[in-house]
């Protein structure tokens, strides 16, 4: 009997040391565990080092409380019949309410009791949204406000995710792939466009290029019109000038006229012989009746100086 009770802390002191690292465990930081007893929910433990007890209690699982990150493609079919592959990007972690000190109601407790298969049935959820969502909207009005319908299936997906003990961070719609023909039918739209833009704008510029060289050619008329009646006034001016002096110096009109014509003739056989620019020239078939003009010039310079003399 002695012997017995002596060998009891011995067989103590082994037990102890054999279950003591079975009964420690450390909880990772950013980390959660759940603690059954007997098969049932007992406590949830935070990071740092704790004690169960072995065989009785078990670490059910460890959640992570970092943010995850789910991405998956699905097809949809837009308004106007065109099927579409979403690449979608959500970001969630586990719920951070502790349950006012409640752990049955915290997000840990609901994120591992309540769902089977969380993230799979998250994808679930988005997925049906958005094919819900998507025939609402034309394929260009998807590519132009594909980030308000994310926040719209996030919204409604999260609401029923919080419920699990999950919070839906926010959902990306990352990318919108087309069939090959879609594609290829969008872009020859879209150059089609860019060409007809282009050759309006060509047609614009030539349109205002003639607008504003009819306007300037217009102008120009007008001013030269201007520039030519001013010209004929101080010709005529000069005319009338000379006319009423050669008159006053006692020669008849016709020939105060016939001067007047001999001397425009000489003056312009001079710019002729001073120039020589011209290639015809026009001569009076008679001379006869330029040389009769020169010798009226003659006498009318004659009677001219002798009225002088008599003065």
């Amino acid at each position: 009997m002695l012997s017995l009770l002596a060998l009891l802390p011995i067989v103590l002191f082994i037990t102890v040391v054999i279950c003591l690292p079975l009964g420690i465990y450390i909880v990772p930081q950013q980390n959660s565990v759940v603690i059954e007893r007997l098969g049932k929910f007992n406590r949830i433990t935070g990071p740092g080092i704790h004690l169960l007890i072995p065989v009785v209690e078990r670490k059910a699982t460890c959640l992570s409380m970092k943010t995850g990150k789910l991405s998956f493609r699905l097809d949809a079919k837009t308004s106007d019949n065109v099927t579409i592959v979403l690449e979608v990007s959500a970001q969630y972690h586990v719920d951070y309410d502790n349950g006012n000190g409640n752990a049955v109601q915290s997000g840990v407790y609901r994120a591992f009791y309540m769902l089977a298969d969380p993230i799979s049935q998250m994808q679930d959820y988005l997925s049906d949204a958005l094919r819900s969502s998507i025939p609402a909207y034309t394929l260009d009005d998807v590519f132009s406000k594909k980030d308000d319908i994310a926040r719209d299936v996030n919204a409604n997906v999260a609401g029923t995710m919080q419920s699990y003990g999950w919070t839906l961070v926010s959902t990306l719609i990352t990318g919108i792939n087309l069939p090959t023909s879609v594609e290829k039918s969008m872009n020859d739209i879209n150059a089609a466009q860019r060409q007809r833009e282009a050759a309006q704008s060509l047609a614009d510029a030539d349109k205002i290029k003639r607008v504003t060289s009819a306007q300037a050619e217009a102008e120009a008329m007008e001013k030269t019109g201007r520039g030519i009646a001013a010209q004929r006034i101080a010709i005529a001016q000069g005319i009338k000038d000379s006319l009423d002096t050669i008159k006053e110096s006692g020669v008849s009109e016709a020939e105060a006229n016939e001067l007047f014509l001999y001397t425009q003739f000489t003056e312009m056989m001079t710019t002729f012989a001073k120039e020589g620019r011209a290639s015809t020239v026009v001569l009076p078939t008679d001379f006869n009746e330029s040389r009769s003009m020169f010798q009226q010039m003659l006498a009318a310079h004659q009677v001219h100086d002798n009225t002088r003399g008599e003065k």
